[in-house]
């Protein structure tokens, strides 16, 4: 297989300014400053996108969904995933889409033709290509703003999973996520990088430092998925989050777990009665957001104005749908 062309790096402002005492700070010949007072005006230059930016972030959760799903997937104490998850790696790469969309960065191509196929046939596009920060989600970001033909969820999700006989397009597939998502979270201080020996080699492991980060993650997917009331109500806490689709993004979390295999793990400390409960729920809400409009209307408030883009988060889940794992 061939690579993307290795990590995104992303460029600062590398323009150092220089200072000159006579720009700026005018000085009158008729009144001049005396020896031991000094002008302490001062401007400093900012950049609105900065701003932006700072205000997008608080918008935006700590951990992403793929970081949610495979936290889940992690054991604690010795930082490693199942030796035999074959499933998580193509639902990491669903959640790339979904994040994107959640972020308002790809959409559905708008065209009234598109409802004439399935969910995950339709075409996506990409609608603004200003950098999330996280080095994953901009690498996928530009492929699909810079790749002149168009593909639909189901192509993009396989040819990010490298599932294509294509040798024009191999190069679409995204290498190392799940390491590469563990270092992101150690950088977040999640997790910590040990070496751990396997008998005949050696292996990076990533142990959880910070549990309370996943014990919230936990907690939430086990509040949702105990619920008594049908559909998805959003908590207070969702209702009072500043996240944007805090709400969703939860549904998306624990409908990506259970197709990853790694749901289990979240419900482990509740008894058999409310385990089963628990999956009768995450089935439930993938029938009701694999297609769109969302068949449970407590999202609705969330989504006015985004159907192009919750149009994505749904057709991912539809591919779910499909996986080995639950089928």
């Amino acid at each position: 297989m061939a690579s993307t062309g290795g990590l995104s790096r992303r460029r600062g402002a590398g323009g150092a300014a220089t200072e000159d005492g006579g720009i700026g700070s005018p000085q009158s010949s008729s009144a001049p400053l005396s020896a031991g007072r000094r002008n302490t005006d001062s401007k400093v230059a900012s950049d609105p996108r900065d701003q932006q930016m700072e205000d997008e972030n608080k918008t935006q959760p700590k951990l992403t969904l793929m970081e949610e799903v495979l936290l889940l997937g992690l054991k604690d104490k010795q930082g490693y995933l199942s030796f035999w998850n074959d499933n998580i790696s193509y639902t990491l790469r669903g959640c790339i889409l979904m994040e994107l969309a959640f972020r308002n960065r790809i959409a559905m191509v708008k065209d009234p033709n598109r409802r004439k196929y399935p969910l995950a046939d339709r075409y996506i596009e990409a609608i603004s290509e200003k950098l999330t920060g996280e080095v994953l989600l901009d690498e996928a970001l530009k492929m699909i703003s810079s790749t002149q033909e168009r593909m639909s969820v189901g192509q993009w999700i396989d040819l990010m999973s490298g599932e294509t006989w294509n040798v024009m397009k191999i190069g679409f597939q995204l290498k190392q996520v799940r390491e590469r998502l563990a270092k992101g979270l150690v950088d977040k201080g999640v997790l910590r990088t040990e070496k751990r020996n396997f008998l005949i080699f050696d292996m990076a492991t990533h142990p959880v430092t910070d549990s309370a980060v996943k014990e919230e993650v936990v907690k939430r997917a086990c509040t949702t998925l105990i619920s008594r009331s049908t559909g998805s109500s959003p908590t207070l806490a969702e209702k009072n989050s500043p996240i944007q689709y805090q709400q969703l993004r939860t549904v998306a979390m624990v409908c990506a777990a259970y197709a990853a295999n790694v749901l289990e793990n979240a419900l482990m400390y509740l008894n058999h009665e409310m385990r089963e409960r628990a999956f009768n729920k995450v089935e439930e809400l993938l029938g009701d957001y694999s297609d769109y409009p969302f068949a449970s209307h407590a999202s609705k408030d969330e989504i006015v104005g985004r159907d192009l883009q919750m149009e994505i988060v749904a057709a991912v889940l539809n591919v779910f749908t499909k996986m080995d794992s639950i089928l």
